[in-house]
């Protein structure tokens, strides 16, 4: 069962900083299994790099092919997404929550993105790196997961200081 709570969980004061940095990666060239701002990312190595903004990484993804319409494998994506971060119910997506995609029925997550608002999500694209697009319907029906970064406890995380 999905936690009900993950909304109350993460402030919207966290959800914009989650934002802001996954916007600072807008125009970063794709590079299968790179996770580098401006130098080069994959769609999981931009939400790996938003999440190393904030937390440090914890674990080194296995290698994995750069074509997201397989139905050979396991879902390696959802399984590792599951381990680390908080599950969404898909109708109650908010702002920063990363959106995991299957090519189609059967075929594994293999897509990654985060949400910035109710209709557009930022992703990284072979042949066009990261960009904002809109959340159309296509993208809806392929729409498999959803989660929510972990909440942001502490100054260092947040750079805002305790009074």
């Amino acid at each position: 069962m999905v936690d009900e709570t993950v909304s109350d969980i993460i402030s919207d004061a966290s959800a914009s900083m989650i934002i802001s940095e996954a916007l600072s990666w807008i125009g970063t060239p794709y590079r299968h299994q790179a996770s580098c701002k401006h130098a080069g990312c994959d769609c999981l190595g931009l939400i790996r790099g938003v999440y190393a903004a904030f937390w440090p990484e914890p674990e080194q993804p296995p290698t994995y092919s750069p074509h997201w319409a397989e139905s050979n494998s396991e879902e390696t994506l959802a399984n590792a997404a599951q381990r680390y971060l908080l599950p969404v119910d898909r109708d109650a997506r908010a702002p920063s929550n990363i959106l995991l995609f299957r090519y189609k029925r059967g075929f594994p997550a293999k897509h990654a993105g985060i949400l910035i608002d109710e209709t557009r999500f930022l992703h990284a694209q072979d042949g066009a790196g990261v960009q904002l697009v809109s959340l159309s319907s296509w993208w809806l029906r392929h729409l498999s997961y959803v989660f929510a970064f972990p909440p942001l406890l502490n100054s260092s995380q947040t750079g805002i200081e305790k009074k």
